[in-house]
């Protein structure tokens, strides 16, 4: 591939990384804090008052993180780049009353989150992940990264249709994980989920659990083009977005504020207190304003110069299946980032927008490609759409093609997420 950028395997080896240390959106956020902290960033309390002074801040709630840098110079009606994404993946999520079981089979009572690609989860061996609540309110990361559950798939033996007629699943009776044999035990999961954060049970009065896979990311091909790995749809975006706002922050004479906006609950419609069709972003946004001294039509003025790029996975052209695909956008991995279009509004980019895109990507050195949806296939969605019209923002529709997303297990360039990192830098530059 010819491109002024040269290939920077440690960006991409430092995303299998973060992929692999951010199994719950909980451990997502909290690893992008963590690498913001080294950038020079400093967590603010929501409900504390909020100082105007220069420099990187960031809030936390839940499983979303938006973190924004203030350069010298900046005024009230200083207008934002904005890096949207989002920190959840379509997965298996622990019931309320989780301990279940048949047959002498010890089970763990799932509900299934967002389209995941169910077949993608059997005979996978599986760990659990995300946080405790304690009975002060406080919450507690947990992660026991361990063969722990499996959904084992009937033998084809006692299914002899399977392979002609296609897997068919039921979410309720098929999905169950196994995680040992005996009777059931009611508390038995959160007991052990307790032990692995070292608390006691009685200390955790709730929980927001899920499986994940324990198999890290690979390179993969001959060459190792290719990287195969969980939770890529999104956190590549996540990653490179925590990327390019340090880099950002380092740099002189900023003309705009960069922010990183990273929401929860996005496969599953964004409508929450951490997704992007909540409040959380624009308070966050006019909180900034008012603390250096704006008023409501300084926010108007920095509101209407923002601009942000939602960047979200897409897909790359499937061999196997290339008639689903529009005939004249196929794009390829390792072939840049790719700009989304749907003129229905699934997603937010028009005209003015491509042309932001494209010049950050040429001010980088970053080759890009353009997706749009076959026209007999239904188009998917993103927080785009949702973030220009709740807060009346220019919005970009941008990602990284990928193979099976939604599955357990996705597939991209090993060249693409240092190619995104770079444009979405030159973006928050600029």
């Amino acid at each position: 591939m010819s491109t002024s950028v040269r290939f920077d395997r440690g960006h991409t080896d430092d995303l299998m990384s973060f992929l692999a240390a951010s199994p719950s959106p909980y451990h997502a956020v909290a690893n992008a804090a963590a690498r913001l902290e080294k950038a020079g960033f400093r967590q603010v309390a929501e409900t504390d008052a909020w100082d105007g002074e220069t420099g990187g801040k960031y809030v936390l709630r839940g499983g979303a993180i938006i973190a924004w840098y203030v350069p010298e110079g900046a005024t009230p009606a200083t207008p934002f780049r904005i890096i949207g994404a989002h920190t959840d993946s379509p997965n298996l999520r622990v019931k309320p009353i989780p301990d279940t079981g048949a047959r002498g089979w010890r089970q763990i009572a799932v509900e299934i989150y967002g389209g995941t690609l169910l077949n993608t989860w059997l005979d996978r061996d599986l760990g659990l992940s995300g946080r405790l609540t304690l009975r002060d309110g406080s919450h507690r990361l947990v992660n026991a990264d361990r063969p722990l559950l499996r959904v084992p798939q009937l033998a084809v033996h006692l299914d002899r249709s399977v392979n002609a007629d296609g897997l068919k699943l039921d979410k309720q009776r098929h999905m169950t994980p196994i995680w040992g044999l005996g009777d059931v035990q009611e508390g038995s999961l959160i007991s052990f989920m307790a032990e692995e954060a070292g608390l006691a049970a009685d200390e955790v009065r709730g929980w927001d659990l899920m499986v994940h896979s324990v198999e890290p990311p690979a390179y993969l091909g001959r060459d190792r083009e290719l990287v195969a790995g969980p939770r890529m749809d999104n956190l590549l975006s996540v990653h490179a977005g925590t990327a390019a706002l340090a880099a950002a922050a380092a740099q002189e004479d900023l003309a705009c504020i960069p922010v990183l906006a990273a929401f929860d609950h996005e496969e599953n419609g964004s409508q929450s207190d951490t997704g992007a069709d909540g409040p959380l972003l624009g308070t966050v946004l006019e909180r900034s304003v008012f603390a250096r001294g704006g008023s409501y039509e300084d926010r108007a003025r920095a509101f209407a110069g923002t601009v942000c790029l939602s960047s979200d996975t897409g897909h790359a052209v499937h061999p196997n299946y290339t008639e689903r695909h529009e005939p004249g956008h196929h794009p390829m991995p390792n072939g840049g980032p790719i700009l989304k279009v749907n003129v229905n509004q699934r997603y937010a980019t028009d005209g003015g927008g491509r042309a932001v895109f494209a010049d950050a990507c040429e001010r980088a050195g970053v080759p890009w490609q353009s997706f749009v949806s076959n026209n007999s296939m239904p188009c998917g969605t993103t927080i785009g759409p949702i973030t220009a019209a709740r807060h009346g923002i220019t919005t970009v529709d941008i990602g990284v093609a990928i193979l099976s997303m939604h599955s357990a297990r996705e597939l991209c360039g090993a060249e693409d997420p240092h190619l995104l990192a770079a444009a979405l830098t030159a973006f928050l530059e600029g």
